[in-house]
């Protein structure tokens, strides 16, 4: 008997999957986007510090704000205020549940927690998978001290039933549900109340608790669980912000391994594929001497609107660019020499609903670079950034392809057209995937390193091919 082997894994769609498999929340996203910054000599400095005495020609440095957003840069070795800086604008949530404030909740002998649904999910895709808990946790210390410890628990925690057919026949063609009272995860059993008559008078006393304690508001199983994690006491628990997260792992498939299954593909792809291209850069022989500072930011909360102090219409880039460049004038010209690409996940063309696609604009998985352009500037994308991502992509032998959605469908945006209000030259870019939102999403696993390759051709070149070319 033949047996056929593995089919080869590309390279960089490995490493991806090691991301992404980590990184259940924008938490631990930016902490391993840290940790491989600092691999190649990327410094940490804050945004509470005085950065004069600090930054140097030739440095590379990152900062978090709140934990869940970054901003790494490079500095030329012939760096002056007033430089360009090329910027790679990505973001690190994605649609998921999470534990409310007070999540104590039990039913039925069940003992649940009461979530919040985050970013418009494909909420049915969620049903009957096995979920886990990952965030971080506020935690006390020896001594007055606190921390904001990440947590990530690896084994199935908790599950979203759903109602077997023979109750409600119906469902198989018309699945509906409410997502306040029918899409609340169970966390196990309460084993004492299971024969319990659910007429029984409940206690309404309450121990008396300080201010910062958590104690009452969520079930006492859920924080002994937190607290066996981090080897801590329950009451050593001060507050959390927590996720729920599919514990399946993400892997490569297809016949030839052509395809990645995973959630968060939207949008760890294309941070990731930041991270690793500033990272190639400036641990190369070619770390520039002259040219555009180059930056890569990963933001927060876009997929409710960005409007927070993490989000990309924070004051995140406005600072980095003022703190750069010190004067109005100097501002104004660095401004002028700039680019942002603007890089989230594009729809790919479905197989089974091909018509939702324009005729013309029907972007493939592994079939390149994704450049977006909407006319009502839902996309930042205009002909000058198409030409130059164009360019860009030609000197890494890369592959371009257009999306525009059609007229009678709605178009989504990014984080590009809220950063172009600041005089940014802005692009839209992404890589094809399918099921965008949905707790497993579908992308190419070769568009990976397309995305990689395009930045790094931008860190290397755009200062040199933006020079070559003339508008205003």
């Amino acid at each position: 008997m033949h047996f056929v082997g593995f089919p080869p894994t590309p390279e960089a769609a490995a490493r991806f999957l090691q991301f992404v498999n980590a990184s259940p929340t924008p938490f631990h996203a930016v902490h391993n986007a840290a940790l491989r910054l600092e691999q190649v000599g990327f410094r940490k400095i804050r945004e509470k510090d005085d950065w004069e005495a600090t930054l140097q020609p030739g440095g590379k440095y990152y900062f978090t704000r709140n934990q869940s957003s970054l901003l790494a840069f490079t500095i030329p070795r012939k760096w002056q205020p007033g430089t360009g800086v090329s910027i790679v604008g990505t973001h690190v949530d994605s649609p998921n549940l999470r534990i409310r404030p007070i999540s104590k909740r039990s039913t039925s002998g069940y003992i649940q927690v009461s979530v919040e649904t985050y970013g418009g999910g494909i909420w049915h895709s969620w049903f009957d998978r096995d979920l886990s808990i990952a965030g971080r946790v506020v935690i006390a210390k020896r001594g007055s001290n606190y921390t904001s410890s990440l947590i990530k628990i690896d084994r199935p925690l908790l599950r979203i039933p759903t109602l077997a057919i023979h109750l409600d026949r119906s469902s198989a063609n018309d699945f509906k549900f409410n997502t306040e009272t029918q899409f609340t995860p169970i966390l196990g059993l309460l084993a004492s109340n299971l024969n319990a008559p659910t007429d029984k008078p409940r206690s309404s006393g309450k121990n008396e608790q300080t201010a910062s304690s958590i104690q009452d508001n969520h079930h006492p199983a859920l924080l002994s669980i937190l607290a066996e994690e981090l080897s801590i006491k329950p009451e050593e628990i001060h507050d959390f912000e927590l996720h729920l997260y599919d514990t399946q792992a993400s892997v490569l498939g297809g016949l030839n391994n052509e395809f990645i299954f995973s959630p968060r593909m939207d949008n760890l792809v294309s941070s990731f594929a930041a991270v690793e291209a500033l990272s190639d850069v400036a641990s190369s022989d070619l770390f520039p001497f002259e040219g555009n500072v180059n930056c890569i930011a990963l933001f927060n909360h876009e997929e409710i609107g960005s409007v927070s102090t993490s989000g990309a219409e924070s004051s995140l880039i406005p600072s980095l660019l003022q703190r750069l460049n010190p004067s109005p004038a100097l501002l104004a010209q660095s401004i002028a020499k700039s680019l942002l690409i603007s890089a989230d996940m594009g729809h790919a063309v479905h197989p089974n609903y091909a018509s939702k696609h324009e005729d013309n604009h029907r972007p493939y998985m592994n079939g390149g670079i994704v450049i977006k352009t909407n006319a009502k500037q839902k996309y930042a994308t205009d002909a000058i950034g198409t030409f130059l991502v164009k360019k860009l992509l030609e000197r890494k032998g890369g592959k371009v392809q257009e999306f525009e959605v059609r007229n009678d469908i709605s178009c989504g945006s990014t984080v590009g057209p809220m950063l172009s209000k600041l005089g940014l030259r802005t692009v839209d870019v992404g890589c094809g995937m399918l099921s965008m939102h949905s707790i497993r999403e579908t992308a190419g696993s070769h568009d990976v390193q397309c995305a990689i390759d395009l930045f790094t051709s931008f860190f290397e070149g755009f200062a040199g091919l933006d020079a070559q070319l003339t508008v205003d």
